[in-house]
């Protein structure tokens, strides 16, 4: 699935406070794992899932191998 890296971030800001943390609980893994999906590559201890990046318009295009975390993400937002 390809995605805009400024829709990504903007699903990552419009999250509630905490949402991070629940995403990666829900697939327990690790925290840093959810910021680096969202575009926070300074996390060392986040493993990949399957994001790779491509300059572009619109911050770039992010192809995404592993689309849960977004899965997740959306579900909560559309939850309220």
């Amino acid at each position: 699935m390809n995605i805009t890296f400024n829709e990504l971030r903007e699903i990552k800001d419009s999250l509630p406070d905490g949402s991070i943390h629940r995403i990666a609980k829900e697939l327990d893994v690790n925290v840093e794992t959810v910021w680096n999906y969202f575009g926070g590559y300074s996390h060392r201890n986040g493993e990949s899932m399957g994001v790779h990046m491509e300059s572009g318009s619109g911050g770039g295009v992010v192809a995404l191998d592993d689309t849960r975390i977004l899965d997740i993400a959306r579900r909560m937002l559309a939850d309220g």
